[in-house]
């Protein structure tokens, strides 16, 4: 897809090189040769896969750095952020499907359900710009932008999970409607079981398999979300790296990217796999 954008990463190099004087075809033709974009697109893909199978993912054309390097200097700061997000999503989503549950109250179970299908809703720019107006300018108590320490990771992580919170809430609600209809949680309650603790010790276990796996594809949806999180508060990143790559037409980088992000997924996938047998024996390891 980058190679039918138009633009050339080519001219990107040379005119980003600092001569004064405009390139020459030569020296086009003899950097495009260099870089093996010369030739047939089906031949650089399979040049790359045979290079990327010996681990190695080329060199930044911006840059120059390898691909690896590049990916790796910004990818600590994307991890924290898309970890703290991920862990405040879980625990904000799950807090509503519980209470949104075990409410006797039509009125609040109703305010509640709504609160989840809003948070869902909300774009993370809005959010974000939202949250710099009202606790960075309005009131001065974190920081808007950098990455400097844990207090100017709040704001972006809080943004970033609030969205994925009423999503896993909504998923989390309804699992936890259909468990309750089942058999053992009559048990549970004649044996004198309450409807909290019916809840969190013995339904929560069973419903919580939807929940983790929507937990698990929302990795890529907080993948993309970082790109504009990241993007509004300034903070150095996967996302940004990937956009300015994408910007210079930096082919290496976007490459590695994909390859970074599936090797991700894959390792998330197995890690659900095994835990759902933890959680529920009649899941076969």
């Amino acid at each position: 897809m980058l190679h039918l954008v138009p633009g050339d990463p080519v001219k990107i190099m040379l005119d980003g090189a600092g001569s004064a004087a405009p390139a020459t075809p030569a020296q086009e033709r003899a950097l495009r040769h260099e870089l093996g974009l010369d030739q047939p697109l089906a031949a650089q893909y399979a040049r790359y896969l045979g290079h990327a199978a010996r681990g190695d993912f080329g060199r930044s054309y911006e840059s120059g750095r390898p691909v690896t390097q590049a990916l790796g200097r910004v990818l600590p700061g994307s991890l924290a952020l898309m970890g703290c997000a991920l862990a405040l999503a879980l625990l904000l989503g799950t807090g509503l499907a519980i209470a949104g549950t075990a409410t006797g109250s039509r009125v609040l179970g109703g305010l509640l359900s709504t609160t989840q299908i809003v948070g869902a809703a909300l774009p993370s720019y809005w959010v974000g710009l939202m949250l710099m107006e009202l606790f960075s300018f309005r009131f001065p108590l974190l920081p808007a932008t950098g990455d400097q320490g844990l207090e100017s990771l709040v704001l972006p992580a809080v943004t970033l999970a609030l969205p994925t919170a009423g999503f896993i809430a909504q998923i989390l609600g309804g699992s936890l409607r259909q468990t309750l209809a089942q058999p053992f949680i009559t048990t549970a309650r004649a044996k004198g079981a309450g409807r909290l603790r019916t809840l969190t010790r013995h339904a929560l276990r069973n419903a919580a398999i939807p929940a983790l796996t929507v937990a698990g594809t929302t990795i890529g949806g907080l993948l993309g979300g970082a790109v504009v999180v990241e993007t509004v508060f300034a903070r150095p990143g996967l996302g940004r790296t990937v956009v300015d790559a994408v910007n210079a037409h930096d082919y290496p980088v976007v490459q590695g990217f994909v390859c970074l992000t599936t090797a991700g997924y894959i390792a998330i996938s197995l890690a659900l796999d095994l835990l759902y047998s933890l959680l529920d024996p009649r899941v076969a390891p």
